[in-house]
């Protein structure tokens, strides 16, 4: 385990948190454990397709119930279908 230092606990704030290796300039992104877990099974294998589905579905919906403009998103998409 790495233990990251002040300068890169800020980072994480960051919408995207991506971290540089810098002796190969290779990219990963930084994701919180809980969902590395999620999605750990489906890379494993372990989950059908409908589960990965459903598993999408929970992760959208607690995106969407903390988004504080998603409200205001929807009503211009409503406007335009008119």
């Amino acid at each position: 385990m790495i233990q990251l230092t002040e300068e890169q606990a800020r980072e994480l704030d960051a919408p995207e948190s991506i971290a540089i290796d810098p002796r190969t300039k290779k990219a990963y992104v930084l994701v919180p454990e809980a969902v590395y877990q999620r999605f750990r099974s489906m890379l494993d294998g372990e989950d059908d397709i409908v589960a990965t589905g459903e598993m999408v579905d929970r992760i959208m919906a607690e995106d969407d119930a903390n988004d504080p403009y998603l409200e205001e998103y929807q009503s211009y998409t409503r406007q335009e279908q008119k």
